[in-house]
């Protein structure tokens, strides 16, 4: 971004284009709000239910009279943010400079689009319509079952009296579409919006937002669920254009979340990430970045923003987007569902130190597509969804829970915890934690692993009762890494929030649909090493195949460095004196 000391020097260039600004108000004096009126019943209740104020200063209204200053000066006005007591407008750099001598102004800051392809017609085309496979049944049964949907599904819950708000690039389709029917005649579609539009559609735009709504509450012909959370009801938002990243993206982002608050969401999905041609990655820092601030804040009001972790885990950026940055947003990374580690394309962590991504889900899915059919698709776009129809579940069970309450507990209910890497995060959230009577706290796993100091080395010695390595047969299909697809190359997965659909594998080349080795993962030996600090040096994962299944030299070690290792469900740590 450039702030207004850059773009001061160019005021009087000649020609001079508009520019999109934020122009940050000084103060709200003398506005104040009456809850009862501005927010829906649900988001009253969500804000007692955590012992929150029923609004405070960030709720109250932008004061008129500074919005008209604006007016009067800037080309146009094109949002008017509560939460950040700011406008968004397009003006010249000569009138920013008058802007910022607006008695009432506190800072002007300049944003710039960006066009990463030619602008394009906003019905995006709809796929081929296919048979669904019996590949494609398998793969939706797991895609839930890896997250034990069954015990949700033995407790009865799926996510109902929960309130999701979806932001995307559009839903074509949804209002047609046989996997929304039972979602459509009971009218839980609760309110939409197009923030790029300014109107109420959302169903004649992009498909991706299909996608992702069908990883939390679409359902196959037989009645398979494709998400966990059928039950719940949606605000569909449309943030993002088609085949355009523009700054104003983030604009529309923050529209969005402020609207989600008033309508009562609990719960929203983001399936978006900003990143480069725009931030630098160690601006990954949950501050930067306009909409990782509204994220931050949606949680102080109560809200659980999960966000996909983005797919620049094998190009240059490599780490997370925004705002998956924020300490408060549950970021999702993508599992492979051949190998139940982390998928290629899948970005890492840290983000400036912290612990990022949080939890991961399978990020190989299938997915309706508009036009009545369904499509295998890949991108962590779609490990989100599944985690956020996760997480209205349990709090469906539990709705005393704070959001912050409930982010521990998803990461607490996962696969690895309390181990954690920069690949995996905790692992994979489990039903089981919750509803079981039993929890882990009171049962814990047995150990699996010994440490042994061996002259200058430091041996991970697999205890005789845990030596035992059951074999494992992995799927035979192997197209969520290699994407069959010719446009679609492994090493070319589109941006978060720009994925596309793979083909289904053959038919041919399956391990039958009742196998249980299908739902069955490998029981891997995962390590790293943290420093004083907490930060991970390095971490890896091994396939165990003997008992001494890591060697580690002490002189690798430095003083307060800790080595922790998970196995089987124990996890154990060496502190290096």
């Amino acid at each position: 971004m450039l702030l207004l000391g850059t773009v001061a020097a160019q005021a009087q260039a000649p020609g001079a284009a508009r520019v999109h600004y934020w122009v940050f108000l000084r103060d709200k004096a003398g506005m104040r709000l009456q809850p009862a009126t501005y927010f829906v019943p649900q988001a009253q209740a969500r804000r007692r239910r955590q012992h929150l104020p029923a609004a405070d200063s960030t709720d109250f209204p932008v004061r008129p009279d500074y919005v008209r200053s604006v007016q009067n000066l800037a080309d146009t006005v094109t949002y008017v943010s509560r939460w950040f007591n700011a406008v968004a407008c397009q003006a010249t750099p000569a009138q920013a400079v008058a802007l910022q001598r607006l008695p009432g102004v506190r800072a002007v800051v300049a944003r710039t689009p960006i066009d990463l392809a030619p602008a394009s017609r906003d019905d995006a085309p709809e796929p081929g319509e296919k048979e669904i496979t019996a590949a494609d049944r398998q793969l939706a049964r797991r895609q839930t079952a890896s997250l034990g949907a069954a015990a949700f599904t033995k407790a009865g819950l799926a996510g109902q009296g929960l309130r999701i708000a979806i932001f995307d690039v559009g839903f074509l389709g949804v209002d047609r579409h046989p996997a929304f029917q039972q979602l459509l005649r009971d009218k839980r579609i609760v309110a939409t919006h197009n923030f790029v539009r300014e109107h109420t559609s959302v169903f004649a735009s992009g498909r991706h937002g299909t996608e992702v709504l069908s990883c939390i509450a679409g359902v196959l012909p037989d009645g398979t669920p494709l998400g966990l959370a059928p039950q719940a009801e949606f605000l569909l938002a449309r943030t993002e254009r088609l085949y355009r990243e523009l700054y104003v993206e983030e604009e529309a982002w923050l529209a969005a979340v402020e609207w989600a608050d008033r309508n009562g969401a609990d719960i929203i999905n983001s399936s978006l990430g900003y990143t480069n041609r725009r931030y630098f990655p160690e601006q990954m820092n949950g501050r930067t970045s306009l909409v990782a601030r509204a994220a931050e804040l949606a949680a102080r009001k109560g809200i659980l923003v999960v966000n996909a972790a983005g797919n620049d885990g094998d190009d240059d950026w490599h780490t997370i987007g925004t705002p998956a940055d924020g300490d408060s947003v549950l970021a999702v990374g993508g599992l492979d569902p051949d190998t139940y580690l982390h998928i290629d394309f899948s970005s890492y962590g840290p983000a400036a130190g912290r612990l990022k991504p949080n939890v991961v889900a399978f990020g190989t899915v299938l997915a309706a597509a508009p036009g009545g059919g369904y499509v295998r698709t890949q991108g962590t776009s779609f490990s989100s969804p599944l985690v956020a129809g996760f997480a209205a579940c349990v709090w469906q069970q539990n709705r005393k829970l704070s959001v912050m309450e409930l982010f521990g507990k998803l990461q607490e209910s996962a696969t690895l915890y309390p181990y954690y890497d920069y690949a995996h995060g905790y692992g994979t959230p489990q039903a089981s934690f919750f509803v079981t009577k039993v929890g882990r706290s009171v049962v814990e796993a047995a150990p699996s692993f010994d440490f042994v100091r061996q002259d200058s080395m430091l041996a991970v010695i697999i205890r005789p009762a845990a030596s035992f390595v059951p074999a494992h047969t992995l799927p035979l299909y192997a197209d969520s890494v290699v994407a069959v697809s010719p446009d679609n190359a492994a090493d070319n997965v589109p941006a978060v929030g720009r994925e596309q659909p793979l083909r289904a594998p053959d038919a041919t080349m399956l391990v039958e649909d009742s196998s249980p080795l299908a739902l069955t993962p490998p029981r891997y030996l995962y390590w790293h090493l943290a420093d004083q600090r907490g930060v991970l040096r390095s971490y890896e994962v091994r396939d165990v195949t003997q008992r001494a299944v890591l060697r580690i030299p002490l002189r690798l070690l430095q003083p307060g460095d800790q080595v922790r290792v998970h196995y089987r469900g124990y996890t154990q740590s060496y502190l290096r004196p």
